[in-house]
């Protein structure tokens, strides 16, 4: 048994393995499958961060160990992960879910195991309340909801407006809060239509939308449905209609699209707005990775910044940090990230800016207007 435990020693010590010496923080979003895009700027931001904490010396002296848990933005998977993570006593706390659907799909399950999480992009408004364990530094749905209303009637002006909608946690959220807001300013929305994540053709409902001849399609569901439901509208004539979404359509797979030259979302974050905290993280993230941070990885290596904080101040005691987190409810505590201040109220959800971008000659470029 000596020699067995002098050879391990030794197996450690020249390979530079420490276990004892490593804190792993679990990453959880979808790394695979439709949404793997989303993932990728999830997965670089985590990764940036460890490696910045890493080179000044880690957490109390121990090094950052990122563990990438992908989940495919599906409740079943999400709830897997969650089980696992919730019984692993190396893990203090969760950066993830993803999406609202997978974030809802885990939450009673680390509710339950008392596991403190933090979000990094779910919005739906249901989460905050269900669970004292549950962060989030990403605005909510009734924000971004109410948000894109006043945009669509103040800088745009439409004033008849349809919507496609997927039916899931996060689209229905969006659409339920922008239709009080729109219904509110005088905005007429002509109809709505549903769809699920495994529809590829939108023609049918589309037509409708033709003949109903609204300014503007809204489109609060996710990219790779995105980027089909616009290019099958042009298909049909419908040039002169507007389309817009939120942070769903935020990727790169719409702006390779040329069909959608003129779409516009909200997005938490945008390098030209940031502070300049931001300016080291932006530079960093080009460097490492050869182009610009998206909001995921910015939101995700804040969320990194945040645990390894919490941490760092109360040691790795799973109630400790999510009182710690809790703690953190003024802009004078607030945690100064490249996204901006971020600070919880009494269910964890924060306050943050919204802006928006849109597709100009290819590109992703700030909008000229931008709501005050």
């Amino acid at each position: 048994m000596k020699r067995i435990l002098s050879f391990l020693l030794a197996f450690g010590l020249l390979t530079g393995v420490a276990w004892a010496d490593t804190i792993k923080i679990p990453v959880a979003a979808p790394f695979t499958g439709q949404l793997a895009s989303f993932g990728e700027g999830v997965k670089n931001g985590a990764l940036l961060k460890a490696e910045e904490i890493n080179a000044t010396g880690g957490i109390n002296g121990k090094k950052v160990e990122i563990v990438l848990e992908d989940e495919l933005c599906d409740p079943k998977e999400a709830a897997t992960v969650a089980t696992k993570l919730a019984n692993d006593p190396d893990i203090s706390i969760v950066v993830g879910h993803l999406c609202s659907s997978a974030t809802l799909a885990s939450l009673p399950i680390y509710r339950t195991a008392k596991m403190p999480a933090i979000s990094p992009s779910a919005t739906n408004v249901t989460i905050g309340k269900m669970s004292p364990y549950y962060f989030r530094n990403v605005y909510k749905d009734d924000f971004q909801g109410f948000f894109l209303a006043k945009y669509a009637d103040r800088i745009k002006g439409f004033k008849k407006m349809a919507i496609f909608y997927e039916v899931n946690d996060y689209s229905m959220g969006l659409m339920l809060a922008f239709m009080k807001e729109a219904k509110k300013l005088g905005i007429k929305i002509l109809g709505t239509e549903a769809y699920t994540s495994d529809t590829t053709d939108f023609k049918p409902q589309l037509t409708k939308f033709k003949m109903m001849k609204p300014d503007a399609l809204f489109i609060p569901g996710y990219a790779p449905q995105g980027t089909l439901i616009v290019s099958q509208a042009r298909s049909l004539s419908m040039k002169n209609v507007a389309f817009f979404g939120a942070d769903g359509l935020d990727d790169d797979v719409m702006v390779k699209n040329p069909d959608a030259e003129g779409l516009f979302v909200t997005t938490p974050f945008l390098p030209d707005k940031a502070g300049p905290q931001a300016a080291g993280f932006i530079k960093a993230y080009k460097k490492k990775y050869g182009k610009d941070p998206n909001w995921f990885a910015a939101n995700t290596y804040d969320a990194v910044g945040l645990a390894a904080a919490a941490i760092k101040a109360v040691g790795q005691d799973r109630e400790k940090i999510r009182e710690y987190l809790a703690s953190i409810n003024s802009k004078e505590k607030a945690y100064d990230g490249v996204a901006g201040k971020t600070y919880f109220d009494k269910n964890g959800d924060c306050l943050k800016d919204a802006f928006v971008k849109e597709i100009k000659d290819g590109k992703w470029v700030s909008a000229e207007k931008q709501l005050q």
